[in-house]
This record gives structure tokens, sequence and C-alpha cells, in this order.
């Protein structure tokens, strides 16, 4: 029988393992009591699997199981670097390849303000890093490109420039500057960067709506659900949401319908708008480009719209959000939409739920999801919400020309912005969103890639026959 594969990476596949061990602590109330156990259970014997020693392999495994709990309550952001498993990189900047001829010209010698370039006896280049300013002029005059630039993976990944290194040589993030996309997260060779996870919230909200809470438990699901958990159904996935635990399944792509119909409105009348739906764009705007706030969506994103009224018609209950997305775990944050959400977790937080609880979800009948529209669906990629606004403008029989610009990740959501800015933008409303590809991009998902585009799209076509306007009047 095929091996059944989760995860992209290994360094995902070591995440979720912690994820799992504390999740499996938590259900039986044994996490303190065992928790100092884990690291060993996960790296058992003396032989390390991954670091050049078994302690340091185990040290920062103990820091995964802290943010696998919560992580650092006096850091607001939800991105966090662990230090001592940031030591592996080339530390970037300028430097001289084998490409160096030693030629006589030594042009980079001379145009370097900093005398950071001295030559060897074959005449080889070298740069003194602790001169060295990065400023890139001997790269620009080397007649054979034999100087180049490294970054590292992580601030390469880092489009928003949130990323430097502290005075020990590891990732610092700027949290003035992060938007939370978790960009570098994903892109970190050693997962040295990591999202907190708020698991333990959601496994009590699940025991105590098992244990006479005078509550249900609805789990909201991101659309770009239907690319995820490759290895089974859609259905299954459900199911085996009900099984953990929660009372009900609703899609988020239903938030999205009515966060098409009310944008659309919005949009024809202040004539332009900035999309609300992704919390990262969000936070760019604010920190980068704050006069633009005022052209924001006023509308919550679908995950927050939906929850609004679930908690204000199916009241007392409480809500945990399942996606793709490390941002919305700042979302849920914000007074605007706490009293929404109770929580926020990844479909990677998921799996390790699933498999704390031995449940193997492609043994599970299908169960059915059938609450949104084709247009709710495909807000999970890029282009699929400015589709749903067109679609809201005609269903409302709103006489206004569209005009969008669809930006498929920050640096296309920062020049559209930069040009509206400066007054240039032609268009009347910018859909934007941080990971390139849309949600579907997202650091918390299970798999990326274009396969997971042509599985939402193949998911929204399922409702096709379905308008955004039938969507909206099943909640009534």
């Amino acid at each position: 029988m095929a091996t059944i594969r989760k995860f992209d990476t290994k360094v995902q596949h070591l995440k979720y393992k912690v994820l799992r061990e504390v999740a499996r602590e938590a259900w039986n109330d044994t996490l303190l009591e065992n928790i100092l156990d884990i690291p060993y259970r996960i790296v058992p014997g003396n032989t390390p699997t991954m670091r050049c020693c078994v302690y340091k392999e185990r040290a920062i495994l103990a820091d995964r199981v802290k943010l696998a709990m919560g992580g650092n309550a006096d850091n607001p952001n939800v991105i966090e670097v662990i230090e001592i498993a940031c030591d592996e990189c080339p530390m970037g900047g300028y430097e001289v390849t084998n490409a160096c001829r030693g030629c006589l010209a030594h042009r980079c010698e001379d145009v370097c303000r900093k005398g950071a370039i001295t030559f060897d006896a074959q005449h080889v280049a070298h740069i003194d890093k602790t001169k060295c300013v990065d400023c890139g002029q001997c790269a620009k005059v080397c007649p054979y490109t034999a100087i180049i630039k490294r970054t590292r993976p992580c601030e390469n990944a880092c489009k928003v420039k949130a990323i430097s290194m502290n005075e020990n040589k590891a990732a610092k993030i700027n949290n003035e500057k992060c938007t939370a996309c978790g960009a570098c997260v994903y892109q970190c060779p050693f997962g040295a960067i990591t999202d907190k996870s708020y698991i333990l919230d959601v496994i009590d909200l699940l025991k105590k709506s098992q244990n006479g809470k005078s509550y249900k438990l609805y789990a909201i699901v991101a659309p770009s659900i239907s690319s995820q958990f490759t290895y089974a159904k859609l259905g299954q996935v459900i199911t085996g949401l009900k099984q953990l635990g929660f009372h009900t399944v609703v899609e988020a792509a239903l938030g999205a319908d009515m966060v098409a119909q009310a944008e659309s409105k919005e949009l024809a009348e202040k004539g332009f708008l900035t999309s609300s739906c992704c919390p990262a764009f969000v936070s760019y705007i604010e920190k980068n480009f704050p006069d633009l706030v005022p052209f924001i969506s006023h509308n919550l994103s679908p995950m927050a719209t939906i929850a609004k009224y679930i908690k204000e018609h199916e009241a007392p209950c409480k809500i945990v959000f399942i996606g793709p997305c490390t941002a919305k775990k700042m979302e849920v944050k914000k007074p605007t939409v706490s009293p929404y959400i109770d929580a926020a977790m990844t479909f990677e937080e998921l799996q390790a739920l699933f498999d704390s609880r031995d449940m193997d979800i492609t043994q599970l009948s299908e169960g059915v999801l059938d609450n949104a529209s084709y247009f709710g669906r495909i807000f999970a990629r890029c282009g699929g919400l400015a589709d749903a606004v067109a679609e809201g403008l005609k269903e409302q029989g709103i006489d206004f020309e569209l005009k969008a610009v669809s930006c498929d990740g920050i640096e296309e959501c920062r020049a559209a912005l930069l040009k509206k800015s400066k007054n240039v933008l032609d268009a009347n409303f910018i859909e934007g969103m941080a990971c390139i590809g849309g949600c579907i991009g997202g650091a918390g998902c299970l798999t990326h890639g274009e396969k997971n585009k042509a599985e939402v799209d193949k998911y929204g076509r399922e409702a096709y026959e379905k308008s955004i306007h039938d969507a909206i009047s099943m909640l009534k």
C-alpha cells in the first residue's frame, strides 16, 4: 500500500508531530505531566535525525512544544522565531564567487567606498563583511558578474521587509512591519520561524461542548479546504470534524457570498474600494499606506461575517475557524472580530487533531457541505473575489462598471496601492491577496501548488446552479 503523503515538506511534518503529541496529552489532561517527554518521543534514542547533535535537536523541539501551546504571551505577533533553530543559513549579503578571474582592472575595489574589498595572492577578490554595507556597487561593475547577493530564505520570502538579523545572527521579526502572512514560516528550510498554535484552546472548547456546557460548537471552514487533505474526500473531512465534536460545519464561503453582495453595493456607493477579506493585505495597507485606510471595505471578512450571523442567530454557541491562513490568528484578536470567533487554527493543526484521536478519515462516510454558491467558494483563489463582486453587481441590478485589479501576492498589492496613492491606478476595486495564488497559497496549507486552484474551481462548480442570492436566502 502506498504511503499517504499529507504534507509538502518534512518541516511541516515535524511541526505536525509536535502538534499531534501536544494534542494527545491535552485530550487526556496529561500535558503538564508529560510535556518533557514529547521531544524524546519524537526523537528517541541518541541518534540525531535532523541536526548534528541530538541534545540540540530536543532543545529545539522543546521550543516547538511551547509554540504549540500558544508561544510567548508577551509577543503580540502570532509569528515567532525559534532562535536556537536559526543557525544554519549563510549570513547573506554580497559574496565573491569562483567566477572571479583576478582581473587587473579591480573595478570592484575602486568603486567600494568602505574599503571592504581586498585581494589574495592569486588576485582573487574577497569582501570583508565587517566593512561591507551591502550597497551593491561592486556587483554592478564586475565584468564577470562574479559578485552576487545572497539572501536568507526568510528575508527573501518576506516582501514587506519585516525580517532582519539580530546580534546572534538569528532572524528577527519587526512586528511594526509584519503582516503575519506566514510566507517566512513556509519558506524557512529549518522551520526556525513558525506560527503560534491555539490548538489547546480548540481542544478545550471541544471538551467543554461535550461535557454538558450549554453551547453548540461550530466549525467554519475556509473554501480552500477543498484542495487540502488530498488523500481523503472532502465529505470525509466534514464527517471527521463532527466526530471530533463539532456540532455543525459551515462554509466560510457562505460568508463570502454575504460579503460579495454587500461589498458590490458599497463599491457602487463609494466609487472605489480595496477588499477586506485578506487580513494580511488589510494590515499591509494600515502599516504602509495609512492614507488609503478609508478606502478599505467596511465589510468584515467572510470568516467574521458568517460567524457574526451565527452568533446572532444560534446563541449560545462557540465558533472555531479552520483555514490556510496564519494571519487569521491575528485577525481574530481584533476588537471588531473577537466577539464572533473563539479560536482559529490551520489545516496543519486540523490534521494533527485528527491524528491525535487516531482517526482515519479515509474510512469515514461522506458528510455534506452545501451552504455557498460558486462565487463564494472561488474566493479561495486570486481573482475569485473580483468575479464575485461582478456577480453581486449583476444580481442586484446595480449599474456600475467594475474595473478590478486582482493582486496575486503582496508585491502586486504594493504596486496597485502605490498607483492609487499617486492617483494613476486605472481601476476602481483592488482585490488584495497577500499569498501567491490567494488563500490556496497560505502558510497553513498542507499542500501548495497549481493543482489547488483546479480543485477550488471544481469545488465551486459543484454549486454552480446556485446564485449568490440563492445562497444567502437559505439563511432566512
